[in-house]
């Protein structure tokens, strides 16, 4: 197992931001914030997006991708943003033909740095969707040549 550091402000400075095992990452939940970790103002969309920018950042740094992600939770402190963070939610997960990650969304009292949503997510490590791709067009090709000679 491995924790993996990326320039992404955490929202407590007592968790790692993912650690790497062979069959897992496992990120920690991350809040709208940018890198030197301001907490900007704007609609709860812009807030998802944030969380989501983060999120890509620490899978990539992770050596893997939002294609990758298998099981995210949400966490919002009022359920009345449900809507507008599931719209933004689907614009970044499960596209691209990459399966939709399982996923379950927590009303909380309330969040680190007074926040409205956090999202932390597991995701297999390795290659994305594009890389996945490519090696499994790769595999045909060469079983075609094989089955050719």
């Amino acid at each position: 197992m491995c924790v993996v550091d990326c320039p992404v402000h955490l929202a407590t400075e007592t968790a790692s931001q993912a650690l790497l095992t062979p069959h897992a990452l496992y990120v920690s939940g991350q809040i709208p914030a940018t890198p030197t970790g301001e907490v900007p103002s704007g609609s709860i969309a812009y807030k998802t997006s944030l969380c989501i920018a983060n999120l890509k950042a620490i899978l990539a740094a992770g050596g893997s991708d939002i294609s990758r992600v298998v099981k995210t939770t949400v966490f919002l402190t009022d359920m009345k943003n449900f809507a507008e963070v599931n719209e933004e939610y689907t614009k970044h997960f499960g596209v691209d033909g990459a399966p939709t990650p399982a996923r379950s969304c927590v009303a909380v009292h309330q969040l680190p740095k007074g926040v409205e949503v956090e999202i932390e997510c597991v995701a297999l490590p390795g290659g994305g969707l594009k890389q996945q791709r490519e090696q499994e067009a790769e595999a045909e090709e060469a079983e075609l040549r094989a089955k050719g000679r």
